[in-house]
C-alpha cells in the first residue's frame, strides 16, 4: 500500500486530473439541472458520477503496470499481499475522492440530505465496495490487453446490484427515514463487500501465476 501511495505522489497529475474530471462533471449536472431536482434524482445522479470516476481511477490500478514490473512484484510480494493493498488502496481514494465530489455537489446543488449518519455510512460501504470490486475487475482486464472497454463490461454485472443497494440507503440518508430496511441494507452491503474480498483474495493467485 505504501508503494501505491508513493507513486500516486509521483504521478500526481494523474490525481489532478481525476479531481478535475469530478469537478467538471458535477458543474455540468449542475448546469442540466438549474432548478431544484427531487432527492431521487439527486441521489442517483451522485452515484453515477462516483461509479464513472471509480472506474476512470481504479483501471489505472493494474493497466499503468508493466509486465516487467508485475514480474518484479511477483519475485518480491506475495499474490495476496498485492490484491489486499490494491484493495486497500483503492477504496481508500475512493473515499476521498467521494467525499471531494460531496462537498462540491452540496455546492452546487444544494444539501438535501436529513440524516447525514446514514448517508455517511452509505458513503464508507459504497467507497469501500466500489474500491474491492474495481480492484479486482481492474485486474482481470489487465490481463487482456489493458482494454478499458474489458473493465467496463466486466464491471457493470457485479456494479449494478451493489449500486442498487446502496442508492437505497442513501436515499433514506436524504430523505431521513429511518427503518429496519435501512439494518437490510447495510447488511446486504457489507456481504457483498466481505463476499468479494474474499473471492478476489482466494482467486487472484490464479489469475497473478498466467
Amino acid at each position: 500500500m505504501y508503494k501505491e501511495l508513493l507513486l500516486e505522489w509521483k504521478q500526481k497529475n494523474a490525481f489532478v486530473g481525476i479531481l478535475i474530471y469530478v469537478i467538471s462533471t458535477v458543474f455540468l449536472t449542475y448546469f442540466s439541472f438549474k432548478r431544484i431536482i427531487s432527492p431521487e434524482t439527486y441521489n442517483a445522479l451522485f452515484w453515477i458520477i462516483i461509479l464513472f470516476t471509480g472506474v476512470n481511477t481504479v483501471s489505472r490500478s493494474f493497466m499503468q503496470e508493466s509486465e516487467e514490473r508485475q514480474l518484479y512484484y511477483y519475485q518480491i510480494a506475495s499474490p495476496q499481499g498485492i490484491i489486499v493493498s490494491k484493495m486497500l488502496y483503492n477504496s481508500l481514494i475512493m473515499l476521498v475522492l467521494t467525499l471531494i465530489a460531496l462537498g462540491v455537489y452540496v455546492t452546487f446543488l444544494g444539501n438535501p440530505i436529513q440524516n447525514y449518519n446514514l448517508f455517511f455510512v452509505a458513503i464508507i460501504l459504497g467507497s469501500l465496495g466500489l474500491g474491492i470490486i474495481l480492484s479486482m475487475v481492474s485486474a482481470i482486464a489487465s490481463k487482456t490487453g489493458n482494454n478499458p472497454t474489458i473493465m467496463a463490461i466486466l464491471s457493470f454485472p457485479i456494479i449494478l446490484p451493489f449500486l442498487n443497494t446502496l442508492i437505497g440507503l442513501s436515499s433514506n440518508g436524504i430523505n431521513g427515514i429511518d427503518s429496519a430496511q435501512n439494518l437490510k441494507f447495510i447488511i446486504v452491503l457489507v456481504s457483498m463487500n466481505a463476499i468479494v474480498a474474499a473471492l478476489s483474495y482466494i482467486l487472484f493467485p490464479y489469475l497473478w501465476r498466467d
